[in-house]
């Protein structure tokens, strides 16, 4: 039995305006994505695949044709409703790991949760077991400038997956880190991806990134040109 698209797009085109005339950031992009998947949107600088992702992510709209994502179609929702299915079922880790520094790494992680009505008991518990799954219980109390790159991703990650979301997006996440950095974080998404059961769609041209991948979606001046698993 065929399983259904968490994702999916029909002819999903995006423009921007530029000057008097308008820029084709995507074209026509035709794609689902299903649960589990570990998946990379990958192509040059201006390939559109940022793009791809903010709109699947809800942060941003298609121009035309549609994109469906856990049963909302995304140019259809209020802003109000955009940020209820972001925080509800989504999780975002960019190249910039985002974190506020005055907080604690507790804080900092805990910080998605409060948007929900969790008790603190509750909140306690799901945050303890995401540094765990990063394994930075031993930072707990930390804040962001006592801790290095490879760690604040880690951060950045458990703050993620926190909610235990539906789907993560990532974007350029190792762009900042090194080599070895980089991989120990690929190898927690992959092993939270495994154990956890949540899909992970990335937006890379980073090649230690494709290394992992499943599945590997090509994009060039913002349309699909290859889309294969690996």
């Amino acid at each position: 039995m065929n399983k259904k698209a968490l994702i999916s797009t029909q002819q999903l085109i995006k423009h921007y305006p530029v000057g008097g005339g308008k820029f084709t950031a995507l074209k026509d992009i035709n794609l689902n994505v299903i649960s589990g998947e570990f998946t990379g949107l990958v192509g040059p600088s201006g390939s559109g695949k940022t793009t791809l992702l903010n709109i699947l992510g809800a942060l941003d709209v298609p121009s035309e044709g549609n994109a469906v994502v856990l049963d909302h179609s995304i140019g259809n929702l209020s802003h109000k409703q955009a940020a209820n299915l972001r925080n509800m079922y989504f999780g975002f880790i960019f190249q910039t790991y985002n974190l506020l520094p005055v907080y604690t790494v507790y804080e900092n992680v805990e910080f998605p949760l409060l948007l929900q009505k969790l008790s603190h008991t509750e909140r306690d518990k799901a945050v303890k077991q995401a540094l765990e799954w990063v394994g930075l219980t031993d930072k707990i109390k930390s804040r962001p400038a006592q801790l290095s790159g490879g760690e604040c991703q880690r951060v950045a990650i458990a703050r993620a997956m926190v909610k235990v979301p539906k789907i993560v997006f990532a974007d350029e996440p190792t762009a900042n880190l090194d080599a070895e950095n980089s991989h120990n974080i690929l190898q927690t998404m992959l092993k939270l991806n495994n154990d956890i059961g949540t899909t992970f769609l990335f937006a890379t041209h980073d090649e230690k990134v494709i290394t992992y991948l499943r599945r590997k979606i090509s994009l060039n001046d913002g349309e699909i040109v290859d889309d294969k698993v690996i």
